[in-house]
């Protein structure tokens, strides 16, 4: 079938064998300067962490990258296929082959394998059991960071209280207990406290805090400053607490901003912020190709201000900087919308880039599982991501999208068969695609995830590693000055930024 096309879907200049070997021989004379590593101390640390972005999304999202820039996307270069160093994560938690993002945040952000459903607490602690919190906590690398002097931040397109950024700062659980009105009264009682209050008082001097979920942080039934007539948006807390306030009244007298627009994120003079609290929606912020660009930021503009205020600390930064709904997409079975988030992200980590250097910034990307998403079928060079593949089922001689899911809500019968996918819009944003299992929800994917690194040290991570060693390769970065010589001459000079070390 491919050979009935006619002419060939590819360039005319990758005919020539002097393409492909110019082109390797590039790559083989920009690999030979990488054997002079960068072993400088690292004042600045950055994270992007891709919710969800397994291989299979990486790949996917390049080709829409280039497909959007009008190429046919397989050839193009994603920011962080750029990185030099690349090596891959093993995802498990410590209870579950195939892991959540409440485990696998407490392995890259506080250096140690939990339970599942967990966040900044060791596996001797047990899912929703409150009284096995106490004595089981630990430490993330943000909050190792701020001890040394360091300045801190988080963004991310969830809730600020989701289960990426909360194992930067809590110590719960569960990773349900956004607010006292999600946690059981056992719990209340017996002191544990709910994920939104820990974010402000366990370190109580984040600098920059940027993302969703305004509603946690205030009383029950307040009305939402942006959405006054929709009940759901309201505040949910118990105690009667408006958080918000409470940390405005704290920063007043330091430089301290709150924003929940892009408006007023967008008319900060960085140079006169020291601390930005930004909440943008009452839970989780919008799908990129669903937001509106004139009252919510983008990932890329969240991050570009947030650098912008923790780059003034002359002893540097940690950043963590989250795409958190890839992850919702690929549940939902929406491709479309979980791709372009990966490509929003891509653009974050491109502005990062500019605004940081790589002698002594070290900037990491990885995601904290993969999915059941896939793409093939035999498809041509340059089709569509989102569009079909070039032949029909051999066995129901129906047409079939080259994305498709092991499980989720895609899978759909028509009169007891396969829904013949030529009938309904399969590009439509929203559009779920089809998928092996029925599920109301789409599941994670257990497979080792990539992890990208630049910078000083990034050489230290190759080869395949247990995901809670990226948090130690971070700080070792931050901590040391390594002047290897010889074998038998190591000299290490060492920092104070954590125990380990």
């Amino acid at each position: 079938m491919l050979g009935s096309l006619g002419k060939p879907q590819f360039p005319e200049q990758e005919k020539d064998p002097k393409y492909w070997n110019t082109w390797a021989q590039q790559t083989l004379k920009n690999a030979l300067t990488l054997q002079n590593l960068n072993k400088n101390k690292a004042k600045n640390l950055i994270l992007f962490l891709g919710d969800g972005m397994g291989v299979p999304t990486v790949t996917a999202a390049r080709i829409l990258k280039g497909q959007l820039n009008g190429q046919s996307g397989e050839e193009t270069q994603l920011e962080m296929d750029k990185f030099p160093f690349v090596s891959l994560a093993k995802t498990y938690n410590t209870n579950a082959q195939v892991p959540d993002s409440a485990g696998t945040a407490t392995a890259y952000l506080c250096g140690v394998k939990a339970n599942e459903g967990t966040v900044g607490v060791s596996a001797a602690a047990v899912r929703s059991q409150c009284n096995s919190t106490q004595g089981n906590e630990v430490t993330s690398i943000l909050r190792w960071a701020k001890e040394a002097g360091k300045s801190v931040g988080i963004v991310t397109t969830t809730r600020v209280n989701h289960a990426t950024p909360s194992a930067a700062y809590a110590h719960s659980v569960d990773r349900d207990w956004y607010s006292d009105n999600e946690m059981p009264a056992e719990a209340l009682k017996g002191g544990c406290k709910d994920i939104a209050r820990q974010l402000f008082e366990n370190i109580p001097n984040i600098d920059v805090i940027l993302g969703g979920g305004r509603k946690y942080m205030f009383p029950k039934n307040t009305s939402d400053v942006e959405y006054p007539d929709v009940l759901k948006h309201s505040g949910t807390r118990n105690d009667g607490r408006n958080l918000v306030q409470e940390w405005t009244d704290r920063v007043k007298d330091k430089k301290g901003h709150y924003v929940w627009n892009k408006k007023q994120l967008l008319s900060l003079n960085p140079n006169s912020v020291d601390y930005l609290l930004g909440l943008f929606e009452p839970m989780d912020l919008p799908y990129d190709l669903e937001r509106n660009s004139n009252t919510d930021p983008s990932l890329t503009e969240m991050v570009d201000v947030a650098i912008k205020i923790l780059k003034k600390n002359p002893s540097g930064f940690y950043l963590l900087v989250e795409g958190g709904r890839i992850d919702h997409g690929h549940h939902e079975g929406k491709a479309k919308q979980a791709l372009h988030e990966a490509v929003e992200m891509d653009r974050a980590i491109g502005r990062a880039d500019l605004m940081t250097s790589v002698h002594d910034t070290l900037t990491i990307v990885t995601a904290d599982h993969s999915h059941v998403f896939n793409f093939g079928g035999y498809t041509v060079r340059g089709n569509t991501i989102f569009g079909l593949a070039p032949m029909l089922s051999d066995i129901d001689q129906k047409p079939f999208t080259s994305i498709i899911y092991g499980n989720g809500p895609g899978y759909k019968l028509v009169n007891g068969v396969r829904e013949n996918v030529s009938t309904i819009d399969y590009q439509d944003n929203n559009y779920q695609a089809q998928a092996a299992v029925p599920l109301s929800m789409e599941t994670h994917g257990g497979e080792d995830v990539a992890v990208f690194a630049k910078g000083p040290l990034a050489h230290l991570l190759h080869g395949v590693h247990e995901q809670n060693y990226i948090p130690h390769v971070m700080a070792y970065a931050a901590c040391k000055y390594v002047n290897i010589t010889t074998q038998s001459d190591i000299s290490v000079v060492i920092c104070l930024l954590n125990s380990f070390y």
